[in-house]
């Protein structure tokens, strides 16, 4: 009964290592995704003066989800990362307010009857 829980164990092992691979790929990939956010947040920020909101989300919650890989691939959690658990919520900026747009005024129309 100990080499048929010792089997299992061993068999358990092994996926859990090949997913840490499988995650190991999809954070090389992360982190170049997200360095790609970073200039286009300097950029943005260059032009505009302030942040973009979408890239500001965007950022967050792909940090987060850096995080669930690593901790999944420190077996601190054996929660798998997305897609198998929920993408991460982007959480509110705590540096600089995101740029906006207010918007843009509706044109007068002309109230007299055409005929």
């Amino acid at each position: 009964m100990a080499e048929k829980d010792t089997l299992i164990e061993r068999e358990s092992l092994l996926l859990r290592i090949l997913w840490m691979v499988l995650f190991s790929v999809i954070w090389q990939a992360a982190v170049l995704l997200l360095g790609v956010a970073v200039v286009v947040q300097l950029v943005y920020r260059l032009i505009y003066g302030a942040p973009s909101k979408a890239v500001l989300s965007f950022g967050d919650s792909l940090s987060q989800y850096l995080a669930q890989i690593g901790r999944f691939g420190t077996f601190n959690t054996d929660a798998k990362p997305w897609p198998f658990s929920d993408w991460p919520s982007p959480q509110a900026p705590q540096g600089e307010a995101a740029h906006s747009v207010p918007p843009a005024p509706h044109p007068v129309r002309d109230e007299e009857p055409k005929l």
